[in-house]
């Protein structure tokens, strides 16, 4: 197993590799780790201690980012090195003020893993959520180093509980401690013989109820809004834009906030042509008395998405309509009620959501209307929806402070 790993792993390297030609991603990933070894020699002194940080992209770091934070406030002496494995993840934040050091992870290999944990020799080592790297973490374990994994979630069909899967099983072992989302997960690992595990809950509830605390104002987005009610539709694919647009035109007296997933040109103007029968504007590109008439608003920016839903009546959560849907506790946190497409089932937060019926899932443009209109038209589903929402966000936070507890 561990041959087959490694060959795997380096046939995903010649494929990135050869994708990097005329994909740009795959162009980052490659170049982001050119001479990563050199930096790390040059730039960390011997004599830090230091914390480190693994996060595979920008989800995992939003999940992260309240323990980091909070433990460089109980600990500012020590340093912070960040890592990411997906460059949507270290482009957006290789300049986060939060860590000390940020780079790209080197591939899992034997050699990189020792070179790695020989030049940081972090004082302890904290993946978020997905990370379980056979080679790193063998590197940190037989250097005695505490190594945890947090806002972890488990289910029946992964690796670790297959009959082919005793490598990654032995790996769970080398943790200090594994804290877990959920009872299920914890379920899952102890009839697998793993006891080093804690019922934390989901770190991304303490991160939303911190940025409903300390929101961003737009102005632009207060003065489309105005008076009016607004559905805000955030990180959208293609699939849904194609039905919220439908619906928009059928309803010219709703406003709409329309913050794709990709924000490429190509795709804005993809966007820009299903809602051409409505007034549309750009955000970077309109002026505050042109978006106060205008009906559908374009987020063609990133990182306000989490404070622009403070401003909507109603969220659309993208990405149901393919492999799955994106974060809805950005808004649930504002105490929007959900609406999102069929793909939900692994998400637990989604899930309980519809279950209180703080959330709603659609699979036609027919239902998405029904959906919508009832929200609109009926203030007590509204208010009931809302307060729903905003409840679950506040019932849930905590988990920061119970990792951190048990990392002390």
């Amino acid at each position: 197993m561990i041959v087959l790993y490694s060959i795997l792993l380096r046939i995903y390297f010649l494929l990135i590799l050869a994708a990097s030609i005329s994909n740009d991603k795959a162009k980052k990933w490659i170049s982001g780790r050119r001479n990563t070894f050199k930096r790390l020699r040059e730039q960390i002194p011997a004599n830090e201690e230091i914390i480190w940080f693994h996060c595979a992209s920008l989800g995992e770091f939003e999940q992260g980012r309240p323990v980091i934070e909070a433990y460089r406030k109980q600990h500012p002496d020590h340093k912070i090195l960040l890592t990411f494995f997906s460059p949507s993840g270290y482009e957006i934040r290789k300049n986060y003020e939060g860590a000390d050091y940020i780079y790209y992870l080197p591939l899992d290999t034997y050699y990189n893993a020792k070179r790695f944990i020989q030049i940081v020799r972090p004082k302890a080592a904290i993946f978020v959520k997905y990370e379980f790297w056979y080679f790193y973490l063998q590197a940190l374990h037989r250097n005695s180093i505490p190594t945890y994994v947090i806002s972890a979630i488990f289910r029946p069909k992964q690796i670790f509980f297959r009959w082919y899967g005793g490598m990654f099983r032995r790996v769970l072992r080398t943790y200090r401690q594994i804290f877990v989302q959920n009872q299920q997960s914890c379920d899952l690992l102890r009839a697998i013989g793993v006891s080093n595990v804690t019922i934390s809950g989901d770190t991304r509830f303490d991160r939303v109820a911190d940025i409903a605390n300390n929101v961003k104002n737009l102005p632009t987005v207060e003065s489309f809004v105005g008076a009016s009610s607004a559905i805000v539709a955030g990180s959208t694919w293609p699939a849904d834009e194609a039905i919220l647009a439908e619906y928009a035109t059928a309803n010219p007296s709703i406003k709409m906030i329309v913050a794709p997933h990709e924000i490429g040109e190509g795709h804005i103007q993809e966007i820009l042509a299903k809602f051409s029968a409505l007034k549309t504007v750009r955000y970077t590109q309109t002026t505050p008395e042109e978006v106060a008439t205008a009906q559908i608003l374009i987020v063609d920016t990133i990182g306000i998405l989490s404070s622009v839903y403070r401003y909507g009546t109603i969220a659309y959560i993208g990405g149901g309509f393919g492999v799955g849907i994106h974060n809805t506790l950005e808004a649930a946190t504002f105490g929007l009620p959900i609406v999102f497409g069929p793909n939900y089932q692994k998400f637990q937060e989604a899930k309980d959501l519809v279950s209180i019926k703080a959330a709603f899932s659609i699979e036609s443009f027919a239902q998405l209307s029904e959906i919508l209109n009832s929200l609109v038209n009926d203030a007590a589903m509204l208010e009931s929806s809302s307060a729903s929402s905003r409840e679950y966000v506040r019932s849930h936070v905590g988990a920061t402070r119970t990792i951190l507890d048990g990392i002390r």
